[in-house]
């Protein structure tokens, strides 16, 4: 792969998705210190640096070791090349207390869907990885053939919305009895079968969900969410993309309640929850017909842009 030795972020690596949205929702602070937990081809962060003066600073996090290639040689950029879930530990190491606003994109980038060997995408064949950091060790293969039936149920069911999750956590079962399954193809041909509907879209949602699995994304994003208050200053924004409704959920109720836990409707139950956060648009901001038309991994995705009272 050709190293990017240039402070010209590379396009082809991954397209920011809502860029314009995310940028104006951060309202930025010129001299302030932001955070891009998700730096990955760093159009976002270039984005915020050029809003920065010379005083502002840039933390990116990044645990997926490809994305330090397109860091720009600035010294006000400070890479950490971990999971955002240790934001908090990572910022105090570095002398940061409190930031003036934080970014997270949750999509996965292009770079990763296109780089073959690195098993996210089902237009390649290759072992069935999909770890983000790699030096993990739980693979999208261990998933598959060491998981119960029932947890693979719930996983396709939860987080692929797999139409026949059931069906597809059995045949699963059934087919690692004879041979365990470690490439795309093997696992595509073995079940092959049950797939329904469209088989792009099919193993793009059951893929989605052995990904999701493999990195604990929805454990990452607590994580994420609990810190914000906490490592934001008062005036702070924290402005959060999703893809997937799970993520978006969490996010949503987070946001509005400074908890995981949705309100009780019971109107004969009062409970006052106060939250150290306040939503700056009430409704998600989705991307425009123009983006979604000029790049198709923007049509899911909705930003979630909350302020630090």
């Amino acid at each position: 792969m050709k190293e990017n030795t240039n402070t010209d972020f590379s396009s082809a690596y991954h397209v920011p998705v809502l860029l314009h949205e995310v940028i104006e929702g951060l309202n930025i602070n010129p001299s302030g210190v932001y955070v891009d937990c998700t730096f990955g081809g760093g159009g976002h962060s270039k984005a915020i640096l050029e809003k920065l003066d010379e005083n502002g600073k840039l933390v990116a996090f990044d645990q997926d070791a490809d994305a330090k290639q397109n860091l720009p040689d600035d010294p006000r950029v400070v890479f950490v090349p971990h999971n955002f879930r240790y934001i908090q530990r990572f910022l105090r190491l570095n002398g940061i207390k409190e930031v003036d606003g934080l970014l997270a994109d949750l999509g996965v980038s292009s770079h990763q869907f296109d780089e073959a060997d690195r098993g996210f995408s089902i237009r390649f064949d290759a072992a069935l990885d999909m770890r983000m950091d790699q030096r993990q060790e739980k693979t999208a293969a261990d998933i598959l053939n060491t998981y119960s039936e029932a947890q693979l149920h719930k996983l396709f069911e939860q987080y692929g919305e797999v139409t026949n999750s059931k069906t597809l956590a059995k045949t699963v079962a059934e087919k690692r009895k004879v041979a365990t399954l470690q490439t795309i193809e093997g696992f595509k041909s073995a079940v092959s079968d049950i797939v329904k509907g469209n088989p792009n879209k099919y193993f793009a949602q059951v893929f989605q969900a052995l990904r999701m699995e493999v990195n604990d994304e929805t454990g990452a994003l607590r994580e994420l969410l609990e810190q914000v208050p906490g490592v934001l200053k008062s005036g702070g924004r924290a402005a959060i993309i999703t893809f997937h409704s799970i993520e978006d959920r969490l996010v949503k109720v987070f946001f509005k309640a400074g908890t995981f836990e949705e309100e009780d409707e019971n109107p004969f139950v009062m409970t006052e929850r106060v939250s150290q956060l306040k939503l700056v648009n009430k409704k998600p901001i989705v991307a425009s017909a123009e983006e979604q038309k000029r790049n198709s991994r923007s049509r899911s995705a909705k930003l979630r842009v909350a302020e630090k009272i």
